[in-house]
């Protein structure tokens, strides 16, 4: 039915448009307790045998939703609703922003595949940590909170953006993420160098401390999958040595030869970070060698390309502890989660593993070996 929905209605809308439209749909079926019960039972129904213990959480699947969909923390009871284990808002940055010139999400359907350059479009730190005080969960989900650069602010200022953007948000937040990543704000990207990740990396997790008294929370840094292999291990030293919680891998890519893409050329010619299927295999490339070179000693979360659970399952045995997906949730519809859930379980309950603990970085194990 989504297909055919998809087909006939939201292929044609321009994609922001349809995007804020269905952010529009699941919050609003999230407020009528009778309807979201019964569309909840139906999709987010729970599976003791994919519970996962992570950054000192618990979580009824390791299959989450990653940042981008949610910027502004106003529909995470819908996607929780739908099946998302954890929900990653943002990003956030320490202002408001609108983000870059319209128009700036492009479609890649052969590819099913997305190309964005918005810019941390969100209302801002302030606003989003007042809308996370308010909220009354009506689901019990995890919530991450992603924060990252305001456009505006120069490189030499952004460890006090990021610290502010902490001070509000790390009270609400399970776990809270660094974005250095993102290639639609104009020198962010120079952030994974290790001179300039490790003072911020260290600043955050001050502010962190100093924000939340009774508790630690959980502090992340994701990464490009445009890193070269040396920069990869360099981020996960640093990673170590600094005592952060985990790493996310990996964020979109500015790559565009070699990934056989065959959407119109016009369209794959937009500027900006793309995600979905073509991802796929760097990302996958990338999160190896973080546990080859970490091991157990930081979480990672899998992410690009996440198209069923036969992705997720190899993304856990390559070493991810968690996954989360996006761009195909566009494609696939509301029963996107539930399917990955699903699947989850039976590949678990084929494969020689008693538990999923037991399958994260089974393959990149061996293969060391």
């Amino acid at each position: 039915m989504y297909a055919l929905f998809f087909r006939l209605v939201f292929r044609w809308m321009d994609p922001e448009r349809a995007h804020h439209a269905a952010v529009r749909w699941i919050r609003l079926t999230a407020r009528v307790p009778v309807l979201r019960t019964f569309v909840a039972a139906w999709f987010a129904p729970r599976r003791k045998e994919l519970r996962t213990q992570a950054l000192g959480l618990r979580f009824h699947s390791p299959f989450g939703l990653a940042a981008g969909f949610d910027k502004n923390a106003v529909a995470v009871d819908g996607l929780a609703m739908l099946g998302f284990d954890h929900v990653e808002i943002g990003t956030v940055t320490g202002e408001p922003q609108p983000g870059n010139p319209k128009k700036r999400l492009f479609r890649l359907v052969p590819d099913r595949a997305l190309i964005n350059r918005m810019g941390f479009n969100n209302e801002g730190s302030a606003a989003v940590a007042r809308r996370l005080e308010e909220r009354r969960p009506v689901f019990r989900t995890v919530l991450g909170v992603n924060i990252g650069k305001t456009k505006i602010v120069p490189e030499s200022e952004a460890v006090g953006d990021y610290v502010k953007s902490t001070q509000r948000l790390a009270p609400h937040a399970d776990y809270l993420v660094v974005n250095v990543s993102s290639p639609n704000t104009p020198g962010l990207r120079d952030l994974q160098a290790v001179e300039h990740l490790r003072p911020l990396l260290t600043a955050v997790r001050e502010a962190a401390d100093r924000a939340v008294t009774g508790r630690r929370v959980p502090l992340l840094v994701k990464i490009a999958p445009d890193l070269a292999d040396e920069d990869v291990d360099a981020v996960a030293d640093l990673a170590v040595e600094l005592g952060l919680d985990g790493v996310i891998a990996t964020n979109t890519t500015i790559a565009r030869e070699e990934l056989g893409l065959r959407s119109d050329p016009d369209v794959v010619g937009e500027t900006g970070g793309l995600s979905g299927a073509p991802l796929k295999a760097r990302s996958l490339e990338v999160l190896r060698r973080l546990y080859a070179r970490a091991g157990d000693r930081l979480v990672l979360v899998g992410v690009g390309g996440i198209e069923n659970a036969e992705d997720a399952w190899q993304r856990i045995l390559a070493g991810a502890t968690l996954v989360q997906g996006y761009s195909a949730f566009i494609y696939e519809g509301p029963g996107y989660a539930r399917a990955v859930n699903r699947g989850l379980a039976a590949l678990l309950q084929d494969s020689p593993y008693a538990t999923l603990a037991d399958a994260v970085g089974a393959d990149t194990r061996k293969a060391a070996a």
